[in-house]
Formats: structure tokens, sequence, C-alpha cells
């Protein structure tokens, strides 16, 4: 998956103040684009030497991953700094869609997407309008004039795989996503995160689930979700009542039958190649 990027090497600590080093990346943000450069499927996101030195003091802390320094820029259309012509804007998605390597620099951007957005989300207090700060202790906003304290939003949600026999089933979003997938929606205030599992596959597809486990998580930066993945079984009748609001096809297949996503970097697909691969074990895990 995206944050697969071995242990030790993810650090978010908060330093409001810490240095930039000249060889630390920036994500330079700019209307739900970032600044990078993708050849031959590498990725590199511009370093701080890359800069005019103007944008030095206006560069926000993000993380550090495998030792290098990850700082936020963002700007306007009027404000986009000079950088060297190899660098280009694009959504995360579009980058996402190239498959590129180091996969650490993915898991950046995607991380990096998720922050900026709430950066620039959070610029007013929803509680009395002011003007909010970044605070001086921990990574939030704060409101100077009613003292209200605003953190990253992460929203939760689940992946599920649904099991009957020695099938899994396997959808397909209506729009947006275009690969197989499988049940997979928010939890709503006053739910817990199995009874999300129950809401969603029987709104999806009314069936019913009973052993219910969990299997991973994920952080995924491009909806600021953490998700959370299960395994389940279909109670009684199997019969798929598909919601086509929601969804362009839902299918029992069998391991044989399933089709992977191109990219190896989600949940979705891992649980989807554990099925493959073992089958209805994936209950026992």
């Amino acid at each position: 998956m995206i944050q697969d990027i071995g242990e030790n090497i993810f650090r978010n600590e908060f330093a409001l103040h810490r240095a930039p080093a000249a060889s630390d990346r920036v994500i330079v943000y700019r209307s739900g684009e970032m600044a990078c450069a993708v050849e031959n499927n590498t990725i590199a996101f511009p370093q701080v030497c890359e800069l005019p030195e103007k944008y030095s003091d206006k560069l926000i802390y993000l993380f550090e991953v495998e030792g290098e320094g990850f700082f936020l820029l963002l700007t306007g259309e009027e404000t986009v700094p000079e950088l060297p012509e190899k660098y280009s804007f694009g959504s995360i998605r579009k980058i996402r869609s190239t498959d590129p390597v180091p996969q650490k620099y993915l898991f950046a951007g995607f991380t990096a997407h998720h922050l900026a957005e709430w950066y620039l989300s959070s610029r007013f207090c929803g509680r009395c309008g002011g003007e909010n700060v970044r605070d001086e202790n921990e990574r939030a906003m704060l409101c100077p004039k009613c003292g209200k304290k605003v953190y990253p939003r992460i929203d939760p949600a689940v992946i599920v795989g649904v099991v009957s026999g020695d099938k899994l089933l396997i959808t397909s979003y209506r729009t947006g996503f275009a690969h197989n997938a499988l049940v997979a929606g928010f939890t709503e205030i006053g739910e817990s995160l199995e009874a999300t599992v129950s809401r969603e596959v029987m709104e999806e597809t009314g069936i019913k689930v009973k052993n219910i486990r969990y299997y991973k998580s994920q952080p995924w930066g491009i909806a600021a979700n953490i998700l959370a993945g299960f395994f389940c079984e279909a109670e009684g009748e199997s019969a798929i009542h598909m919601d086509e609001n929601e969804l362009k096809y839902a299918e029992w297949l069998g391991r044989e039958e399933i089709v992977l996503q191109p990219y190896d970097h989600s949940l979705t697909n891992e649980m989807m190649k554990l099925f493959k691969n073992i089958g209805r074990g994936v209950l026992d895990r």
C-alpha cells in the first residue's frame, strides 16, 4: 500500500520553527495541484535550493520521509515561484495515475495534499469568523479572537471484503474511479466501525453480514480519510440488490475471476489480492 515504505521512515512530529535545509523538498501547491517532475515514472519534488530565496520564510514544515524534510508553499495564480522547467503542476490523482517511484515520494504527495487542503480551508474561524494563525505548540490553527483550535480533519471510512462461499463481492463506482473496488463508505455520527460495515453493505448491495473481522488500516490523503479494512461473511440470502445511484455493478466473483487495480497503492487492492491468493481464508486472519 501507499504507506508501506518501511518502519520509522515517516516522521510527522510537529516542528513549527524547523529551518529548511537546501536539499529538503517543497510541495509548491496551487489550486489543488502541486509542482513535480515525473520522468520515466520517477517522481521528484522541488528542493529548497531550487526556489527563489524570497520564499524561504513562507515555507510550512510538514513532515520527514527517510531523513528528507518536506515543506509546503501555498501559492496563488499570481504568486507562483519560478521553478526549473522540468517541474509542472498536476493533481495528486493525475500524479498517482503515472504509478511513479519512489513510493515514498508518492506517499509524501498524498499526505501533503491532505495538509495543504486543510491549511487552505482553515484560514478563518468557524465559530466567530476571526482569522486563524498557526498554533505554536501543535499542528493546529488557532483563532486569537475566541481561542478555538482546529486540527487537521481526518474522516473515518471502511473498506469491506464481503465473502460468500468461495466468492468475493466486487463492485465498481458509478462515477469517478473506473477500476474494481469493494464496498466502502464513511462512518456516520454515533456509529462504530463495525456498524458502518453492516450499514454500508446493506445500503449498497442489500446483503446482511456477519463474522466481521478487522484487517488493516490506511491513511488516504487524497480524500483526507483514514480507511479501516474489514472482511465479513454474507448472512443468509446473498442475492445482490444494488444501489444504482452509487454503483455501476456489484458481482460475486471467484478468485480466478477477480481483476485487480492497475496500481498497488490501495488497501482495497491489497484486500482483493489477498482473497485472490487465499480465498475465504481471509476470514481467519
